[in-house]
């Protein structure tokens, strides 16, 4: 049979973890329903997701200005009168590799398009409120068995164990924070009683140790995750991430009269702070002539890549900043 590793095609390939530091709204416009702004979604699961096209823009606008910021660009003066003044940006989005990676900007996209493509962000993890420990990020064993599977494809081996529960059952860190007395855990308003057979913490460690902000700023944070991810039953966790969601009440003001315009409140869906999502980024050799390989093109992607990254919408009120971490499997070559 043939071999179809990434590798071998002359790809390389990562998964880029994401973990959201204020609330995030990947918004997928206006609804029927009673949320005006809701989050995008999968079809199928009804999960939250991210697209693909809008991760893809995030990471060559941010790409886009370390290189601006490296190379010290300014804008260009005008030449002639009729010529349209060359900004800083439009020099970076010019780079060679920014093209390489992402592709030449639209009014020269019919050269070559670019080397990156980029998954939807699928959910891993979902902070859910605790009577006691604050809070914990519950998953599932679908969760983790699509990560298994995603991650082979980013050429990544991931073997921890997935065990199986049943409804109303949870499977904790045996040192979980969030056990009430040992006997349960209860999460919003629902009781369950934790299994002492199976053992979450072989993926708590490997979420938090591949995929978490390697920054030292984020260490709480990792060692948080290792003892308070939660394993619930597939229901129990899909129940959470259709409805647990943050939903808050947006309006505009009269100017004159300070009360609400006509028509201006509506109601916009966000995923809590603390979620965690992941996607695949694969990367091809450059369609250039003479461009890099998909190993050259994937350093640079690392090297640029920012520790924070700001995703969704509502930028100017500090929601969508994440941290994230591209992490590039290393066998093959």
């Amino acid at each position: 049979m043939a071999d179809t590793t990434h590798n071998n095609r002359g790809q390389s390939a990562g998964l880029l973890g994401i973990h959201a530091m204020t609330s995030l709204h990947p918004g997928s416009g206006t609804a029927l329903g009673t949320v005006d702004l809701p989050v995008q979604r999968e079809r199928h699961t009804q999960w939250p997701t991210i697209a693909g096209s809008a991760l893809k823009g995030v990471l060559r606008d941010a790409l886009r200005e370390r290189v601006r910021q490296q190379k010290q660009l300014e804008d260009e003066p005008e030449v002639n009168s009729g010529k349209k003044q060359r900004t800083a940006r439009d020099q970076a989005n010019e780079d060679r590799d920014i093209v390489q990676i992402f592709g030449a900007p639209t009014a020269s996209s019919s050269e070559s398009a670019g080397a990156v493509s980029v998954t939807d962000a699928r959910i891993l993890a979902f902070p859910v409120r605790s009577l006691k420990g604050v809070f914990a990020w519950v998953t599932c064993p679908a969760v983790l068995d699509r990560l298994e599977r995603d991650a082979a494809l980013a050429n990544e081996v991931v073997s921890f164990p997935i065990p199986p529960i049943g409804p109303d059952r949870c499977i904790t860190h045996k040192q979980c924070l969030c056990r009430v007395n040992d006997q349960m855990v209860i999460l919003e308003e629902f009781e369950f009683t934790p299994e002492e057979k199976g053992d979450i913490s072989p993926a708590a460690d490997w979420i938090a140790t591949h995929l978490l902000p390697a920054d030292a700023a984020f260490n709480a944070t990792r060692e948080r995750m290792k003892r308070q991810l939660i394993l619930l039953h597939d229901d129990d966790f899909t129940h959470f991430v259709r409805y647990a969601t943050e939903v808050n009440a947006r309006i505009g003001l009269d100017y004159e009269t300070k009360t609400v315009k006509n028509g201006a409140l509506f109601y916009q869906e966000f995923l809590p702070t603390e979620t965690v999502l992941y996607s695949v980024v694969m990367m091809n050799a450059s369609r250039a002539k003479q461009g890099n390989t998909a190993v050259e093109l994937m350093e640079t992607l690392q090297e640029y890549m920012p520790g924070i990254l700001q995703i969704g919408g509502d930028e100017t009120t500090g929601k969508g900043y994440c941290g994230v971490r591209l992490k590039v499997s290393t066998t093959g070559s």
